[in-house]
């Protein structure tokens, strides 16, 4: 049975957030809202929470998880950057847009695309999720809740619980989110490359 934590949006209760990330730390995985709609996550080193995501998901090892990251400073421990991609992202963070980047040895090689090395990686722009990810003291491995066969992210906690009661351990509610996936962008090649158009508008990285 998932535990559930009612937070507010703008102020969170820190003593909430804190079992939340208890359970993280214990190897969970819980249901967290974003700025662009609720998210799985997990410890990024924990083996079985990112299987788990996985199975959830119905996703292989060929669909990237995203790690979530406090600021860009955190974001460059785990992805190689050059000076054009700096630029790109630091336009769009924090916001809701997901860049593909070359992991670095940071990044567990089971976490990353078998073939290129590549992981997502984002800094989300909501108060509950940079609190959580504060308290947690590291980047979070997420994926977008689409549940298998589904064409939109599940937005109302309350939802979430009663379908994933069993297979998360925890629920973060903050209310409903955008309800809208980000906006994706491989960086890994010569030019940014739009692989999803989400929330995230194009228009403020400049492309």
């Amino acid at each position: 049975m998932s535990q559930f934590f009612e937070v507010h949006p703008q102020n969170p209760q820190a003593r909430l957030l804190k079992q939340a990330a208890q359970i993280l730390h214990d190897g969970g995985v819980a249901a967290v809202p974003t700025d662009s709609s609720y998210a799985l996550v997990c410890r990024l080193d924990d083996k079985a929470a990112a299987e788990s995501l996985r199975r959830i998901r119905e996703v292989d090892d060929k669909h990237h998880l995203t790690l979530l990251c406090r600021d860009l400073s955190e974001l460059a421990r785990f992805a190689r950057v050059d000076n054009r991609q700096y630029r790109l992202l630091k336009l769009g963070t924090p916001g809701p847009y997901t860049f593909i980047l070359e992991a670095t040895k940071e990044v567990p090689r089971r976490l990353s695309h078998p073939q290129r090395r590549t992981i997502g990686l984002r800094v989300p722009d909501h108060k509950v999720t940079q609190e959580l990810l504060a308290l947690f003291g590291e980047p979070l491995l997420a994926t977008t809740l689409i549940l298998p066969g589904a064409h939109e992210p599940l937005n109302d906690a309350g939802e979430i619980r009663e379908q994933l009661q069993k297979r998360v351990q925890a629920v973060v509610d903050a209310g409903a989110c955008p309800m809208e996936p980000t906006t994706v962008i491989d960086l890994s090649g010569d030019t940014p490359l739009l692989v999803r158009q989400g929330r995230g508008e194009l228009a403020r990285l400049g492309l």
